[in-house]
């Protein structure tokens, strides 16, 4: 009989990093067909090591699932087992029992397990690092005034300004609102300059040499649309942003160049309708960000990694050290562009900026210097702008000693996936 398995295959990031990584090109894999489980094996069709994310539960009490975990897979990655949360209490006590039973059952299977995840956004001891570090609760303050377009009637939106392309500007309603009563709803009916159609915000207040970050969620009518959010009196840009027909949170991080700031949407490049919604402007870090509240960031940091890779030295051969650090259009995580809301999300790099992966890297490099290290990161194939961070900001803390082995390329694929785009991935 055929036997039908279900699995996550978050693990398949783990073997892809490795093929990515390594300059051995004699692995083989057989691709002549779909393969009957019940006379073959699925790591003997390639010597390409493969696994699969399983869970603790699972593994221990279903025999039928850790039967074909075993006889189907080399390796595996922990579900949850080895995450923040699922270690550090709420009042800072680390508790490893339930991942140190989990190894112990896959070794003893002759599996080998890949560690996922060092340092993360989201399932981490959140409210306990807040306590420690003394983190506020309220967050940066907003800086935007009117940013749900709520204010105003028609075609007219209180505190903003069409630049260019007045026509261009209405209300949305109904199912092209976000939160509230009212969107921007922007009509471009002619392509061309992306400033030929414009709405600016008021001034607001900023610091020089301070990082702001702007969000605000977009959609379109057709998919392809294309927008950029601009700054003035000094003129910052952003890349194009492809625009798709949900809406989706976007970003732009800048520093301020002058004392008072506008941000603008440059929209006229694409023929398409545009709703746009819930925009907001904030400071990276805030308040929030004092060398105090560093300090005590980066001991936690160090704390977890160095307590974790060391209890599993020469046992984890290979980590996970950051995963998902960056947002959809490339900008690193921060309070401001990653959603805050729910209780376990701490974003690292909030307060350690830049530095977080020398310091990630550094503190897991020492606890295992043999232990392969990897950054992790999903959607690489289809969002190139985040691709492009990814692969500029290994080389940065590379450059800065970092010992970085590869990246974790966590796709989420299907049968008409474009392999094209998983190619053009793998090639840079």
């Amino acid at each position: 009989m055929k036997t039908k398995l279900k699995f996550s295959f978050l693990a398949l990031a783990v073997v892809l990093a490795f093929g990515a990584c390594t300059k051995d090109n004699s692995y083989t894999l057989d691709l002549s067909g779909p393969k009957d489980t019940s006379t073959i094996v699925l790591k003997d069709v390639t010597d390409i090591p493969l696994g699969a994310a399983v869970t603790f539960n699972l593994f221990k009490t279903n025999s039928t699932y850790a039967g074909i975990t075993k006889a189907q897979f080399d390796g595996i990655t922990f579900g949850n087992e080895l995450k923040n949360n699922s270690i550090v209490s709420s009042t800072g006590v680390f508790n490893y029992a339930v991942a140190d039973e989990f190894y112990n059952l896959a070794s003893n299977a002759g599996l080998s397990v890949y560690g996922h995840t060092l340092a993360w956004h989201s399932q981490q001891a959140a409210s306990y690092y807040k306590t420690y570090a003394g983190i506020a609760g309220t967050g940066a303050p907003e800086l935007l005034l009117n940013g749900g377009f709520e204010d105003g009637s028609g075609t007219s939106f209180t505190n903003w300004a069409a630049y260019n392309g007045a026509a261009s500007f209405a209300s949305g309603t109904g199912s092209n609102v976000r939160t509230g009563t009212r969107s921007l709803q922007v009509t471009v009916a002619t392509s061309g300059q992306a400033y030929a159609v414009q709405m600016a915000s008021d001034l607001f207040n900023t610091t020089i040499g301070t990082s702001y970050t702007v969000t605000w969620y977009i959609k379109a009518a057709s998919a392809g649309g294309v927008m950029r959010m601009s700054t003035q009196p000094t003129a910052q840009y952003q890349g194009d942003q492809t625009i798709g027909t949900a809406f989706t949170q976007l970003s732009f991080t800048f520093v301020a160049k002058d004392n008072q700031t506008r941000i603008l949407f440059d929209i006229g490049q694409s023929a398409n309708t545009y709703w746009i919604d819930d925009v907001s402007v904030k400071e990276v870090g805030g308040s929030q960000v004092t060398p105090a509240v560093v300090t005590k960031v980066d001991q936690a940091l160090n704390d977890f990694i160095t307590t974790t890779v060391t209890r599993y030295k020469g046992k984890i051969k290979a980590w996970d050290v950051i995963n998902e650090m960056f947002a959809g259009d490339g900008n690193i995580r921060n309070n401001s562009n990653t959603s805050t809301t729910e209780a376990d999300v701490f974003v690292w790099s909030n307060y350690l900026g830049r530095n977080f992966g020398v310091k990630a890297f550094g503190y897991a490099a020492a606890a295992d210097p043999a232990a392969l290290l990897f950054i992790n990161d999903y959607n690489l194939e289809s969002q190139p702008v985040k691709l492009d961070s990814l692969i500029a900001y290994v080389k940065e803390i590379k450059a800065k000693g970092a010992k970085v082995d590869g990246i974790g390329t966590q796709m989420h694929i299907s049968y008409n996936s474009d392999y094209s785009k998983i190619d053009q991935m793998f090639q840079k």
